[in-house]
């Protein structure tokens, strides 16, 4: 098992943040301008588009290869 280390909370810390930051967003965009007829799929529903933030957030991540 791998010791817990500052260095394994910093990596858990950077890769965590964007897709927090991108789900209150999309929870954000459904409380103020989501859609109140139920007729758009994604913004009608808080759960849809607090998901899509996040996805939108894990995606932003850049990737981080180790050079050799």
């Amino acid at each position: 098992m791998e010791r817990v280390t500052k260095h394994n909370i910093g990596i858990w810390t950077k890769r965590l943040l964007p897709v927090i930051m991108g789900a209150t967003a999309g929870y954000a965009y459904y409380y103020f301008i989501g859609c109140v007829s139920g007729t758009c799929p994604i913004t009608s529903n808080p759960w849809i588009s607090t998901a899509y933030g996040a996805l939108l957030g894990f995606f932003i991540l850049p990737s981080r290869k180790k050079q050799e």
